[in-house]
């Protein structure tokens, strides 16, 4: 029988400051550049190791590379300009739990796409400005005693803007950059494979929450014996820690 568990288990068998702008210089062997929907999509001629192929595996001479789009970048920079200048005196804590949720879903929007070199200069983008916005606030303080009120720590990252009580601001670069991955071959939501849609959606009408949510994080597979459930399969959840100990001290 296969089980699941939630948290504590595991299924078992049995993710511009005026001036400056991005670089978006088309290179010389692009041949086609397109915007939609926030997103540049860009086909630059490639080598045959190194092209697309069509269905039937021939080489098709270009690569297809789709980033965040100069405009829309630009916007979202703006939009953080925007909150961080209407915080001039609020505190540091209202100032991040404004930016957090505009930083995480264009975080998330962009997370299917060439985003990562895009992420790290928004990142280094925002800490200039927020730079601005600490000295401002104490501009007889040195820049040292300045970063230390404002910034911390964490693993090996010495520029995390945080209030000492631990909330955090969001980095676009900590978004984690997921693939599309094709639908493959026939299916279809409407075929029944329910275990196949879970995995690939994270939810399903005809399959409870929890157990749609973990066969996306464990990818459809049991960590015990690795092998991928199947359509007949039996899931239940599963409590590493039995729900008779649950709440007791």
């Amino acid at each position: 029988m296969h089980t699941l568990s939630r948290k504590t288990s595991k299924i078992k068998v049995g993710t511009l400051p005026s001036g400056k702008t991005f670089n978006y210089r088309a290179p010389s062997n692009t041949i086609s550049d397109l915007n939609f929907l926030g997103f540049n999509i860009r086909q630059h001629e490639v080598g045959k190791t190194h092209s697309a192929k069509d269905s039937k595996g021939r080489t098709l001479g270009f690569k297809t590379l789709i980033k965040p789009s100069k405009e829309a970048i630009q916007r979202h920079y703006q939009e953080i300009c925007k909150i961080i200048n209407a915080h001039k005196s609020a505190p540091q804590e209202a100032l991040i739990n404004h930016l957090n949720p505009v930083i995480r879903g264009w975080g998330n929007y962009y997370s299917t796409v060439v985003s990562k070199e895009i992420f790290s200069d928004l990142d280094r983008l925002i800490l200039q400005k927020l730079q601005r916005w600490a000295k401002r606030r104490h501009p007889g303080k040195s820049k040292t005693w300045v970063s230390k009120k404002y910034w911390g720590t964490v693993g090996n990252d010495n520029w995390v803007f945080r209030t000492k009580h631990g909330l955090t601001l969001l980095k676009h670069s900590a978004t984690k950059i997921i693939r599309h991955v094709k639908v493959q071959g026939t299916n279809s939501p409407f075929d029944g494979n329910l275990v196949y849609w879970s995995q690939r959606q994270g939810k399903n009408p005809l399959l409870p929450t929890r157990v749609t949510n973990l066969l996306k994080q464990q990818e459809g597979k049991c960590p015990h014996c690795e092998l991928y459930f199947r359509e007949t399969d039996v899931m239940e959840v599963d409590h590493i820690i039995p729900k008779s100990r649950m709440w007791k001290g």
